[in-house]
C-alpha cells in the first residue's frame, strides 16, 4: 500500500473509532433526553466518573479486564440512584428543574474527582497483548484502537439486541413511547425508566473507559468529547438512535480528515455541518415534526 493510500485508510479507522465513541456517548443521552424527555446535562460527567473509577479498581486489582467491567456498572449505580432520588422529584417541574439539578450534580461530580483522586492525570496501561501496532497490507495501525472499534460494535450490537429481539426491549419501547398507555397495562413506568437511565449511564462508562488510556483522566476529561456528542444528538434527531449512528460517523471521520488536511479549520467543522443541517432540518436528520 503506497504511503498516500495508507494516510487516508488510517485516518479513516481513527474516524471511525472516535466516531463509534461518540455514538456510545450520544446512543445514552439520545435514550435519556429523546426518549424519557429528561435533561440530564450531567451525563458526561459519569462519562468521566467511570475513566476514574476504572483506574481506582485498576490499581486495585491490576486486572485492566476486570476494570474495564466493573466501572460501568459503578458509573450506572450512581446514576441510577441520582434519577431515583433527586431527578424523579424534578422531573414534574420540567425542563428547567432538570436543567439547574444535573448541572449542580456535574459540578458535584466534578469537585469529588478532584477531592478523591486529585487535579492532575491519571494514566492507564492496557494489557500487553493491546500495546503497540498490528500491520495489515503495509499498514501499521494501533491495536488498541481496533479493540475500541471491536468492542463498541459489541455493545452496541447488544443494545441493539435488547432493545428490538426481546420482550424487555418491547415494554422499554412502549413505555417511552406511551408512558400512560403502558402504564394501564400493568408496566412499572418508574422502574423501566429507572433501567433505561442505568442503561444510558452504562454506555458513558463504556465509552469513559474506553477512551481513558488514549486521553488520560483528568477533571476536563468531559469537556473534550461532551460537547461533540450534544452535537450528535441534535443533528441526528432526539430520539433517534439511528441518526445518532449515522452522525457519529460523519462527525468522527471529518474531525479526523480535518485534522490531517485542514488542522486550522478543523475544530469548527462539527459545528459548521451542524449550522447547514438544522438550517434546513431544525428537527435533525432524523428527527420528526411535534
Amino acid at each position: 500500500m503506497d504511503p498516500t493510500t495508507a494516510m487516508y485508510v488510517a485516518q479513516g479507522i481513527h474516524g471511525l473509532a472516535y466516531g463509534l465513541l461518540l455514538f456510545l456517548l450520544a446512543s445514552g443521552f439520545t435514550l435519556i433526553f429523546g426518549m424519557m424527555g429528561i435533561l440530564n446535562l450531567a451525563h458526561g460527567s459519569f462519562f468521566m466518573l467511570s475513566g476514574y473509577f476504572c483506574c481506582q479498581f485498576l490499581s486495585m486489582t491490576g486486572n485492566f479486564w476486570l476494570a474495564l467491567l466493573l466501572a460501568p456498572i459503578a458509573a450506572a449505580f450512581f446514576g441510577v440512584l441520582c434519577e431515583r432520588f433527586l431527578l424523579r422529584k424534578v422531573h414534574a417541574f420540567g425542563h428547567i428543574g432538570e436543567l439547574i439539578l444535573t448541572v449542580g450534580i456535574s459540578l458535584l461530580i466534578l469537585e469529588s474527582v478532584k477531592v478523591f483522586w486529585g487535579g492532575g492525570s491519571l494514566h492507564i496501561t492496557v494489557p500487553q497483548f493491546l500495546q503497540g501496532l498490528v500491520t495489515v497490507a503495509g499498514l501499521s495501525y494501533p491495536i488498541y484502537r481496533l479493540f475500541i472499534i471491536g468492542l463498541s460494535l459489541m455493545v452496541l450490537g447488544f443494545l441493539t439486541l435488547i432493545l428490538y429481539k426481546t420482550r424487555l426491549g418491547m415494554i422499554v419501547r412502549a413505555a417511552v413511547s406511551d408512558a400512560d398507555m403502558a402504564n394501564a397495562l400493568g408496566i412499572n413506568i418508574p422502574l423501566v425508566f429507572m433501567f433505561v437511565f442505568g442503561v444510558s449511564t452504562w454506555l458513558a462508562g463504556v465509552a469513559g473507559v474506553a477512551i481513558a488510556p488514549i486521553l488520560t483522566v483528568f477533571p476536563g476529561l468531559a469537556d473534550q468529547i461532551w460537547m461533540d456528542a450534544l452535537v450528535v444528538v441534535v443533528v441526528g434527531g432526539l430520539g433517534s438512535l439511528a441518526g445518532a449512528f449515522i452522525v457519529s460517523i460523519i462527525c468522527g471521520l471529518s474531525y479526523c480528515y480535518g485534522v490531517q488536511f485542514i488542522s486550522q479549520l478543523a475544530p469548527v467543522l462539527m459545528f459548521i455541518f451542524v449550522a447547514i443541517v438544522l438550517g434546513f432540518r431544525p428537527m435533525g436528520l432524523f428527527g420528526e415534526r411535534e
